[in-house]
């Protein structure tokens, strides 16, 4: 089979390197991929939101699948495009991807549907925003989010009154995220565990992946403002059996229920970002693709073939897959540039990349990399993801902290926590 994985981050290297390891596969393709992707695959200098350009390369090279890493084209509609010259494709169409791409549309679904979610308030400008602030409804910390897309940065927790003006005059008036901020949620803070749980859909049926815990704040301690995704491991410490299956049946089960009873069946891969709060399970945020760094250490777990369970879920028969898993533990470290999520510099060399390949049972994604001249370079927030496995979550710790204390460019910034700092809301 020819392949295609659309996206450059960490997450579509992940896939790729899983990809690459199917007997099915005849030749691979990433676009517009990295400096790492080339490793395992053909990169291919089409950039990820160019839909068109994408269709057509797939039309002319025989593609058999196309696997979505990102949400951009997603919100652009290339399932559909594709679908529509009938190339097949894994990922949401448009209309089901808006889960993500409006998190008014996300809310609204769930509180139509009675899936568990926060109480929210959508305010269509600034002054219905302050309104809505200072009506007492909400208590501090409160939650101010972007409608739309924003690179996992459009959601601030605020724990003062001034705090939360700051957000909205900041994504409201400053246009801080573009578009993406013409509406804005205001939400209830929600306290407890957080979880992040993906499972592949087929529009009916859905499986559900390893688990995962992110640390989506940028410094130690789970301090500091959002980002992508400073690092994740797996399984989440904090997921029992019985509320792994409240999840199904509470959250996952309805969501592919009701998005095919709204005429928006969901195929692909679906992120709950869940908060474990008092009352049981909760849903902070609807993502429609594979998580970042997330995927990272699930494609380490993985060890039935990626493909065939690709494959099954687009062609609507994801019943029959029976996919394997490892019991070892797994984790990601983000190293990021100097600055991220804020302005940071590009351009940087990168050393100690062989070196720190060689520690055992490690694995390096690339994200924001390029490779010119013979020479890596940072091009991006989020650098590298530097991965590993161990029978237990600290062995996986200790091997990836020595893999990532061989590493070096200038403004390199990474978490010493992963793994074990305190997230509980």
């Amino acid at each position: 089979m020819n392949i295609l994985v659309v996206g450059s981050g960490g997450r579509e290297h992940a896939l790729a390197w899983k990809i690459a390891k199917s007997p099915r596969l005849s030749k691979l393709y990433c676009a517009p991929g990295n400096g790492g992707t080339r490793l395992v695959a053909e990169n291919v200098a089409i950039g990820d939101a160019d839909v068109r350009a994408l269709a057509d390369f797939g039309a002319r090279e025989r593609i058999d699948l196309t696997v979505v890493g990102p949400e951009v084209p997603l919100s652009l509609g290339l399932v559909d495009e594709f679908e529509k010259r009938g190339l097949r494709v894994f990922g949401p169409t448009r209309k089901a991807a808006e889960l993500e791409s409006s998190k008014v549309y996300a809310k609204q679904f769930m509180a139509r549907h009675k899936i568990p979610t926060g109480r929210f308030k959508v305010a269509d400008s600034a002054a219905e925003a302050m309104a809505v602030l200072r009506s007492g409804e909400f208590s501090l910390p409160v939650v101010v989010k972007a409608d739309g897309l924003a690179a996992g940065k459009g959601v601030i927790i605020c724990k003062t009154t001034q705090e939360a003006e700051k957000a909205i005059r900041s994504i409201m008036v400053e246009k801080q995220f573009g578009e993406a901020g013409k509406r804005v949620l205001i939400e209830e803070f929600l306290r407890g565990k957080e979880v992040s749980f993906i499972v592949v859909s087929d529009g009916v049926r859905a499986l559900p992946f390893v688990t995962t815990m992110d640390h989506k704040a940028v410094f130690d301690g789970d301090e500091g403002p959002n980002t992508g995704g400073m690092g994740t491991i797996s399984p989440s410490l904090f997921l029992t059996d019985a509320l792994y299956d409240e999840v199904m049946r509470t959250i996952i089960g309805p969501t592919i229920v009701r998005m095919a009873e709204d005429g928006r069946p969901y195929k692909g891969a679906l992120y709950a970002g869940l908060m474990l709060t008092a009352e049981g399970p909760k849903v902070l945020e609807y993502n429609c693709r594979f998580g970042d760094p997330e995927t990272q250490p699930q494609m380490l777990r993985l060890t039935s073939d990626l493909v065939d369970l690709l494959l099954a879920a687009v062609e609507g028969d994801i019943g029959t897959q029976k996919v394997r898993w490892s019991e070892e533990a797994a984790a990601c470290v983000i190293l990021a540039s100097g600055g991220y999520p804020g302005a940071y510099e590009k351009g940087k060399v990168i050393e100690g990349l062989e070196e720190a390949a060689r520690v055992p049972g490690v694995e390096i994604f690339h994200a924001g990399t390029k490779f010119e001249n013979g020479r890596y370079l940072t091009s991006g927030g989020r650098v590298l993801g530097v991965c590993g496995t161990g029978p237990t979550l600290a062995a996986a710790r200790a091997k990836i902290y020595r893999a990532v204390g061989l590493i070096r460019f200038d403004g390199l910034h990474y978490r010493r926590d992963i793994g074990t700092a305190r997230m509980d809301g």
